[in-house]
């Protein structure tokens, strides 16, 4: 998943110690607000020493971030993380949007023909047991 906008936060970064394999960890959240007419605030998180060197953020940056959102549970609450894989500088256009329009797509499509009679559609007839779909409905 992807989301657009403007660092408002940098969160202090968190460190520790793994308890099963002892190793240490890192973990760098920030805050963004998307640019919309009704403006979301979403925290992530990167994790990972190297990671976080590769995707680091300066407040009002404007970065579009490649996340996956994953939630646990613990002692019967859930707990839901977005933690962030990619974070790239500037506002990323989705690549279908940024193809350029081809012959088929750029052409309007063709008036249909005046002498060409339309048929309008039979009104719903309740009574009318029709099937012809496999619908079960």
């Amino acid at each position: 998943m992807e989301i657009s906008g403007k660092i408002i936060q940098v969160l202090p970064l968190q460190t520790g110690v793994a308890k099963n394999s002892g190793n240490p960890w890192q973990s760098q959240s920030y805050v963004l607000e998307t640019q919309e007419q009704f403006p979301k605030k979403v925290c992530f998180e990167v994790f990972g020493e190297q990671r976080i060197k590769d995707n680091a953020c300066q407040l009002d940056d404007i970065v579009t971030v490649s996340f996956d959102i994953e939630s646990r549970e613990f002692n019967g609450r859930w707990y839901t993380s977005v933690r962030a894989w990619r974070v790239q500088q500037g506002i990323v256009e989705p690549a279908a949007e940024q193809a350029a329009p081809t012959a088929e797509t750029a052409a309007p499509a063709p008036a249909p023909e005046a002498s060409m009679p339309v048929e309008a559609p039979a009104p719903f007839d309740p009574t009318v047991d029709d099937n012809t779909t496999d619908l079960p409905f």
